[in-house]
Order: structure tokens, then C-alpha cells, then sequence
């Protein structure tokens, strides 16, 4: 997509503005969106985009800008744009510049070009003649949601597919270029009855192309949400209060994610912001528990083959027996911290400039059963279905929804109740994770950060939490 000659010019003009290391990330995106609503096609869209994000990085600091040209000009334009913030001018000497060695060296030997394994091969790219596959798929959610109940009010589905293509170029010499191919459906049910109303939701996505629209029961999902939504219209609100809680699988995993994941991200690290910070090598979790981040995960949606700085993937053991023993880190998080580069650093699109994110990361599966984990509670509650809610990441203090929650009595599953939330600090919920069952199982979202919003897989199998604030009406 860009020519190396270009790139060796723009990198080493960045280089004489007096960084200590200047990259180009080249990004082409196309993508197609189908949403159905109302028994209909509500929208259809398709497009391309395209740029170039240029990227500095003098004593730890960055320094950003981007383009959607390709030509020499602009890009000389950015980097000088960018680099007049860089401050202390009269470091670069024009004799021995490190524009000259660059220019050189690339004079004297190619690019270093890195070999990496393709993870995620797809079978069926995605295209036009794909059109009646979606929209097969899309009438099939709304007819199966739509037969479970006259309740059911409202219907919504989508299908979406991205095909990037990436370069990344820096000057170290690195030339690096990745395809990547993502697919996701998602349906919205909607039920409704006496003036209550209950909306539930599945959204499974794939590192894949049409072979996952090819394998999906979108029906089946369909009932799936349809029957939750139905099941929670009639449920009971709960009181909350101080107690037990099982967490289901799958999605369950968002609150680790949110509220214990990001701490461990070295961006956070780095700028003192983690309640985990100095903390390598020490208890910070029960026993019980054992995390990871994964980016290998084959076809996964939060799966990579290179991170967006050309940083093979890997897999990351984040807490082993409740030992802290990594954290997550980029280029610069990795310099700072004096810890190795785990290939996490991530961006929406060219227009951001990557940080450490997670890709896939779970609590691994323990040596119960999900029936031991409800067998061991008197009375608490089993969040079998999160929802969305927010944390703060410097605290980890976090409320989440629950989509789908049923008392526990007596060792036994009782009524299901609505308006549940969970309300509590990560750093302390990992202590009070007591049980871990063998059923983990992933599930694909969205992560939104200072680097935009990036694929990601939460996880964990169902767990027990000793004691968390439940919150209710």
C-alpha cells in the first residue's frame, strides 16, 4: 500500500524532528453492515477506508497525526506538524543525524521483514455475492423470536463483516503487513406486557469470514434472547443487599475485564493510576484464580496475529494461583516498566495511536462443576446473564446490571429477579473468588479506551464470589 522508499523518507524525517523513534501505520478497511428491523431491512451499508497513522515517540511521549494521502508531501507535512511539538529542538545534529544513519543503513540492507504464522486463516472471504446469506440469516432470527409469544414486541438483528489490511513501517527497520477478517451477528429482543418491557440481547462474533455466518444458528440465538426477555417480564424485583453470588460463564467475564483487566494494562501502570501498581510477585487474588490474556486464540473474536506496533501475538499469564505475574504492555509500557513486550498494543483505526489493550482474557477454568458452585450458597444469587455498567479504572470500583438473575436457596435455584446489579472494587472481589467451575467459555464485545474501541473476548467460568453488594429496588 505504500511504497518503502516513502516510508524510509517520512520515518527519517521524523527521526530529524528529533525523536527517538517514528512508525507508520497503514490501514485499509472495507466493511458491510446489514441492519434488520421491523420485519425489514432498516439500513445497508458498505465502505472503505482508508489512512495512514504517523506516530512519534521522543523520551516515552507521543507525538500524533494522520492522513488519509499517500503521497510524499503529506506525509512530510504531518510529520513536520507533529514533530514542532516535540521540545528541545537542538538535539538532532545535522552531521551525524539519526536521519543520516537511517538512510543509510536502509541503503545498505532491506527492510527486516517479519515472518509470523497466520492464526486465523479464513475460509470464505466476505463480499457482495454474500448478500442473500445475511438477509436468509436476519429473517431467520426475526421468525424464530417472533413465534415464541405474542408478548414479543420488537426485533432487531445485524450482521457485520470488516476486511483490514495493514503496513507498519518504523524505524528500526521493522516492515510488517496483516489481513484481518472479523464477522459479528447480534439480535435484540424485545417483549412486552402490562406497560413492563425487557429487552435481552446475543452478540457472538468471529475472527472469521462467511464460513461463521455459514455455521451460525441465528434462530436458535434469537430464542435464546427471546426467551430471557420473555422469562425477566414476568420476574420479580430483587431486594439487594450484602451476599453470595455465582457468576455464570461467557460474559460473566466482563467485570474482571473491566474492573481488574485495565489496571493491568502498563498504560495505566505507567502513569500510577492502578491499584496494582508495584505489586509483581505478590497475592492479589484468592488461590483459585489464574488469568490470562490471550491474543493466539484461533479465530477468536479478540484474537490478533501482530499487535498494531508488528509485535507477534502471544499468550500472557496475567495471574497464576492469585500471584500477580504480568501485566499487559505496549512499546512504551513495556520501556517504562523495564518488562518484555506481550504483544498488546492496540488501536481502533489509523486514526489513534496504539496503547496496551487486552484481546482475549479469562479466568481459567477451576475443578468444580456449576452445580457445586449453587449447591455451596444458602441463600445469595446467580447472575447467569450480565449487562453493560461502568468502573473506574484508577479504583477499580465498578456497578454492573445483571440481564438475567435468579435467587439461590437453600442450595437450589429459585425465582428469577430483575434489576439486579453488582456494585464493588476488583482488587477486592478477586480475594473473595472462593470456587471456580470447569466451564469457561468466551464471549465477544467491544472495548473502548484512550485508543478507541477494539475487539476483545471476555471470559471465565462460573465462579463464586464469597460477598459482593447486590443491588435491587
Amino acid at each position: 500500500m505504500l511504497a518503502d522508499e516513502i516510508a524510509g523518507r517520512v520515518l527519517s524525517k521524523g527521526l530529524e524532528c528529533g525523536a527517538d523513534f517514528s512508525e507508520l501505520f497503514i490501514e485499509e478497511t472495507r466493511s458491510t453492515s446489514v441492519q434488520f428491523k421491523d420485519r425489514k431491512v432498516e439500513s445497508a451499508r458498505s465502505g472503505v477506508d482508508f489512512g495512514i497513522g504517523v506516530r512519534l515517540i521522543a523520551s516515552n511521549q507521543v507525538f500524533y497525526g494522520h492522513t488519509n494521502r499517500t503521497d510524499l508531501d503529506s506525509l512530510l507535512a504531518v510529520v513536520t506538524r507533529i514533530g514542532h511539538l516535540i521540545q528541545d529542538p537542538g538535539r538532532v545534529d545535522p552531521a551525524n543525524s539519526k536521519e543520516s544513519r537511517l538512510l543509510a543503513s536502509l541503503s545498505e540492507s532491506p527492510w527486516l521483514e517479519t515472518n509470523y504464522q497466520d492464526l486465523h486463516p479464513v475460509r470464505i472471504w466476505p463480499g457482495p455475492a454474500d448478500r442473500q446469506t445475511r438477509l436468509d440469516i436476519l429473517h431467520a432470527a426475526d421468525t424464530a423470536a417472533r413465534a415464541l409469544s405474542a408478548r414479543v414486541e420488537q426485533v432487531g438483528a445485524s450482521v457485520n463483516d470488516s476486511i483490514t489490511r495493514i503496513q507498519i513501517f518504523n524505524s528500526e527497520g521493522l516492515h510488517v503487513s496483516d489481513k484481518r477478517c472479523r464477522t459479528r451477528f447480534a439480535v435484540q429482543v424485545t417483549a412486552s406486557h402490562d406497560g413492563q418491557r425487557f429487552t435481552a440481547h446475543e452478540t457472538p462474533g468471529r475472527m472469521q469470514g462467511v464460513e461463521f455466518l455459514q455455521n451460525l444458528d441465528s434462530g436458535g440465538l434469537a430464542v435464546l434472547a427471546g426467551e430471557r426477555a420473555l422469562r425477566m417480564l414476568d420476574a420479580g424485583y430483587i431486594t439487594g443487599g450484602q451476599m453470595p453470588v455465582v457468576m455464570a460463564n461467557g460474559f460473566g467475564g466482563v467485570i474482571f475485564h473491566e474492573a481488574c483487566g485495565h489496571p493491568l494494562e502498563s498504560e495505566s501502570v505507567r502513569k500510577e493510576s492502578s491499584p496494582f501498581c508495584n505489586r509483581l510477585g505478590q497475592q492479589i487474588a484468592h488461590p483459585a484464580v489464574t488469568a490470562i490474556d490471550d491474543g493466539t486464540v484461533p479465530h477468536a473474536w479478540g484474537s490478533v496475529n501482530i499487535d498494531d506496533e508488528g509485535m507477534p501475538t502471544e499468550r500472557t499469564v496475567l495471574i497464576e494461583n492469585g500471584i500477580l505475574k504480568s501485566f499487559i504492555t505496549d512499546r512504551i509500557g513495556a520501556s517504562e516498566l523495564q518488562l518484555p513486550r506481550t504483544g498488546n498494543a492496540r488501536r481502533q483505526s489509523y486514526e489513534y495511536a496504539p496503547v496496551s489493550r487486552m484481546r482475549n482474557t479469562w479466568i481459567a477454568p477451576g475443578e468444580h462443576t456449576p452445580a457445586d458452585l449453587i449447591a455451596s450458597v444458602d441463600n445469595g444469587l446467580y447472575a447467569k446473564k450480565m449487562g453493560g455498567g461502568s468502573v473506574n479504572p484508577a479504583t477499580g470500583e465498578f456497578n454492573f446490571a445483571v440481564e438475567e438473575a435468579w435467587l439461590i436457596q437453600n442450595g437450589r435455584l429459585g425465582a428469577a429477579v430483575r434489576g439486579a446489579s453488582l456494585v464493588g472494587k476488583g482488587s477486592e472481589i478477586l480475594h473473595r473468588i472462593s470456587m471456580v467451575a470447569d466451564d469457561l467459555e468466551l464471549a465477544a464485545g467491544m472495548c473502548g479506551a484512550s485508543s478507541g474501541a477494539v475487539p476483545v473476548c471476555v471470559g471465565q467460568p462460573s465462579l463464586r464470589v464469597d460477598q459482593i453488594l447486590v443491588g435491587g429496588r
